[in-house]
């Protein structure tokens, strides 16, 4: 059997070990079942407890269930299927009523997947766009208005392509008063402490932080669902979704499972505070080695926009890369080329990723850069 690699991939991503060592031992026979969790019905009550059981520790993490039973939420979690893009669509379908507008923060190539998606769907438009600066940076609250039309404004936390991140929640004011604030946090979901209660609704693709691919996590405030529109098939309505406990159709068992699985895990490890720790160490530790490289190694992004979990740079001399990205499959690291789109280095280091993999990393920052310039 080969020794486990480094894994730094965007997505699919690394899960932590103690989860795979869970998926392994029940993988045969869940929970006395004599079935594996890849055979279980969807309407069983071994599956209803691992779905309620992952909606539940996801509310917890997020601290919006409600005290003292914590048997309430004004948030529901639905676990659907069609990955962030469908979400795209689905997030004006179901928020803009006729007549209304939405506004979004275009960051990278993802927001401009969303912003293409609300204007099919309805009118949307861009507030601000990081395009001609290359997608260096995020945008500060000043850099921007909200339309007092607007119906919600839209970002994306974490841009996995350029590796920018908003170090904090964007304003969502106007001169109408508040709008509902909508977030696609795919690739730094609960990777730091979150304020949900200042979002209407966010969502994320499970193959980051999460889980596997093939689930995807809706979190959104209970009395919108009321406001939602009426005349949608029941598989693009949030409303019906959540009618149904996301079991409107069949969902994807095994990865809601892992996703539980990871939640828990989560939790055990002293949940989004100790996780934020963990990932600032790591990314400080990386963000140090590039900086320290006199200009060998350039980082994409802009300090202030550093993403904590896609590390993005080019080599000075971009015909080294290649024996770079060799090299480091050599020693056991992988998935560093960076989005086909850009080229360059990008390093992914979900919470799945451990420090040692990061200190791997390093250590080969340092020694080619040493070896490259002798």
């Amino acid at each position: 059997m080969s020794a486990r690699v480094h894994n730094f991939g965007a997505g699919p991503a690394a899960l932590p070990p103690s989860v795979l060592d869970r998926m392994q031992a029940e993988f045969h026979d869940f929970a006395g079942t004599g079935r594996s969790i890849l055979e279980l019905s969807h309407r069983s009550p071994e599956y209803d407890r691992i779905h309620e059981a992952a909606r539940a520790h996801l509310l917890r993490l997020l601290g919006l269930l409600r005290q003292p039973d914590e048997s309430e939420s004004d948030y529901d979690v639905l676990l659907m299927t069609g990955g962030a893009r469908t979400q795209f669509s689905l997030v004006p379908m179901n928020l803009l009523l006729p007549g209304q507008r939405a506004d979004y923060l275009v960051t990278g190539r993802w927001s401009e997947l969303a912003l293409a998606a609300g204007e099919q769907a309805g009118t949307a438009r861009s507030i601000w766009s990081g395009k001609e600066g290359g997608y260096r940076a995020v945008p500060t609250s000043g850099e921007y208005r909200v339309g007092g039309d607007a119906a919600y404004l839209h970002y994306t936390s974490n841009n996995t392509i350029y590796g920018t991140q908003f170090p904090s929640i964007p304003a969502s004011g106007s001169d109408g008063g508040d709008i509902l604030l909508v977030a696609d946090v795919s690739s730094d979901f609960l990777s730091r402490p979150f304020d949900m209660s200042r979002h209407a609704l966010v969502y994320a693709s499970a193959q980051k932080n999460l889980g596997p691919a093939g689930v995807t996590v809706v979190v959104i405030r209970r009395d919108l669902l009321g406001r939602t529109r009426t005349d949608l098939a029941g598989v693009f309505s949030y409303r019906a979704v959540a009618a149904k406990r996301s079991l409107l159709n069949t969902p994807p068992v095994f990865a809601i499972y892992v996703v539980g699985l990871v939640l828990e895990d989560l939790e055990a490890r002293g949940g989004l505070e100790a996780a934020d720790l963990r990932n600032r160490e790591k990314s400080e530790l990386l963000y140090r080695a590039i900086d320290r490289s006199d200009g060998f190694y350039l980082g994409h992004a802009d300090v202030g926009s550093r993403s904590r979990m896609n590390v993005t740079f080019r080599l000075s001399r971009e015909d080294l890369e290649p024996r770079f990205l060799e090299e480091a499959g050599n020693r056991g690291l992988v998935g560093l080329a960076g989005h086909r789109s850009v080229g360059g280095i990008r390093a992914s280091i979900y919470n799945g990723v451990e420090l040692a993999s990061v200190e791997e990393l390093v250590a080969l920052l340092d020694d080619f850069r040493s070896r490259a310039r002798s």
